[in-house]
């Protein structure tokens, strides 16, 4: 059965609140508190602490590290074991060309749900709300945000806000006093700090967890003194004031993971399988009736070597399929260039015509011009700019006449647009695209697929819009020839 882990994120864009010592102790007393239960940290800055505090030995730079989990790397190939039970994932100070593979809000979602890490996974965070920082908080089942003064209490409303902007139920949002002084009082009913942060932190509408973390010179010394080590709280500050406050949190954090369900990363990963799902039965239902013929010349693909170079589809989707290439340019060369077999320099011609045919979307849509039938042919860039159109009169096109050089054409468009008793399927239009003729059925997968998707709206509204004059490239094409 597949583990996925209970993600606790720890953040405040205000440094010196004690963000990392929160963290690493809390792994600490988690795994204490159940041994049999993994415990995993890891760190987005760059202090190195959390390696100081957890690794056996000196380690080796071995490139294993939190850059190479972020950069794709398998977490079982980063993961070290470290002291007292807990797990990490070795520090880097290098994450600053990762930004580019973070752009999206759940990357690191992503990440954890297949990552094959199990029980709580500790994130400590730099004190900004950079791209990595946001994946941090929206993988998170929980989010501990240390306040120890106004100006931390202030910045808090940046994290609120991304997660009323994103969506996300703040739920999982709470704010936890920490390096609180108690011989700080206050007359009337704000008597000490905790009560005063507690009370301002309510008025936002930001939750509060009933615990705090007490300022204490002991705790201090675990992180500064001669041998250069940083010593845990549990063992080395008991009978502290802070020793049972991380007991608490402790025993808060466990009582969430037991009554969660189902993590975060559990949750997104089957949201991931449904979305993989739906992408294959979309696959499969566009597999479903396509042509078994090249739409010009009609030979069968299973009886032919040519290649499959260009998918078309009509704006109804009723007909669908694939054409050679040597079919589609035949069309282009006879209709658009008006070019014949005895031309000289064909062969230069229609090297020029192929070629601009496979870098862009070829429409092809019937309007009438009086009592004239007309091919509005044009030409589109894969992100919808309008680059070429132009008029091909259709003669005879009405009543079912051939006409030399265009019966190609003609039957290319009575194939894909003729209706109900031959008639002209009203409103409709033809697009062709470039395919890989290697592995032309790439276009329908659903990643692909996203961009005949995305030029229709463009196509569509190009047709309904006033008939607008741009470059046509027959001059091109004619001098060449």
């Amino acid at each position: 059965m597949r583990s996925y882990p209970y993600t606790i994120t720890i953040s405040s864009e205000k440094g010196g609140v004690g963000k990392t010592t929160l963290a690493a102790n809390l792994a600490i007393y988690l795994k204490a508190m159940r041994d049999d239960l993994p415990v995993t940290i890891l760190s987005f800055d760059n202090h190195f602490t959390i390696d100081k505090m957890f690794e056996l030995t000196k380690r080796k730079d071995d490139g294993a590290d939190v850059h190479a989990l972020l950069m794709g790397a398998s977490a079982r190939d980063v993961v070290k074991t470290g002291q007292y039970g807990v797990d990490y994932i070795p520090s880097s100070n290098e994450l600053g060309d990762i930004h580019e593979r973070f752009k999206g809000p759940m990357t690191l979602t992503r990440m954890l749900a297949e990552s094959g890490l199990s029980g709580i996974v500790i994130i400590d965070t730099r004190p900004d709300l950079n791209i990595l920082t946001q994946n941090a908080l929206y993988a998170a089942d929980r989010v501990l945000i240390p306040v120890k003064d106004m100006p931390s209490l202030e910045n808090c409303r940046n994290i609120f806000a991304l997660f009323e902007q994103r969506g996300i139920d703040k739920k999982s949002l709470a704010l936890i006093p920490c390096l609180i002084d108690s011989r700080i009082k206050f007359d009337g009913i704000f008597k000490d700090q905790k009560t005063l942060l507690r009370a301002f932190a309510v008025n936002r509408g930001y939750r509060c967890l009933d615990t705090f973390i007490s300022k204490s010179p002991k705790v201090e010394s675990l992180n500064t003194n001669p041998d250069g080590k940083i010593y845990p709280i549990l063992t080395h500050a008991r009978g502290t004031e802070v020793h049972g406050q991380f007991m608490e949190i402790a025993r808060d954090i466990l009582h969430s993971h037991d009554a969660a369900d189902q993590s975060r990363a559990a949750l997104y990963h089957s949201w991931l399988l449904e979305k993989e799902a739906g992408k294959k039965e979309s696959y499969l239902a566009r597999l479903e009736g396509l042509a078994e013929n090249c739409l010009t010349c009609g030979t069968l693909f299973s009886e032919s070597s040519a290649d499959k170079s260009f998918y078309f589809e009509t704006s109804d989707r009723a007909a669908r399929g694939f054409l050679h290439g040597e079919c589609l340019c035949d069309v282009l060369c006879a209709s658009l260039y008006g070019m014949k077999d005895d031309l000289k320099h064909i062969a230069t011609a229609r090297t020029i015509v192929a070629e601009r045919a496979g870098k862009v979307a070829s429409l092809f849509a019937l309007r009438t011009a009086g009592e004239q039938k007309l091919l509005d042919y044009r030409q589109f860039s894969m992100a919808g700019e309008q680059l070429f159109q132009k008029d091909v009169e259709l003669p005879g096109f009405d009543s079912g006449e051939l006409n030399g050089g265009l019966d190609k054409l003609y039957l290319m468009l009575n194939e894909a647009l003729s209706g109900f008793e031959g008639k002209m399927r009203e409103g409709v239009w033809l697009t062709v695209y470039p395919v890989d003729s290697a592995a032309p059925l790439m276009i329908l997968h659903e990643d692909n697929y996203k961009t005949i998707k995305k030029l229709q709206p463009f196509i569509a509204n190009a047709l309904s819009s006033v008939h607008s004059v741009t470059p046509d490239v027959t001059l091109t094409v004619s001098e060449t020839i």
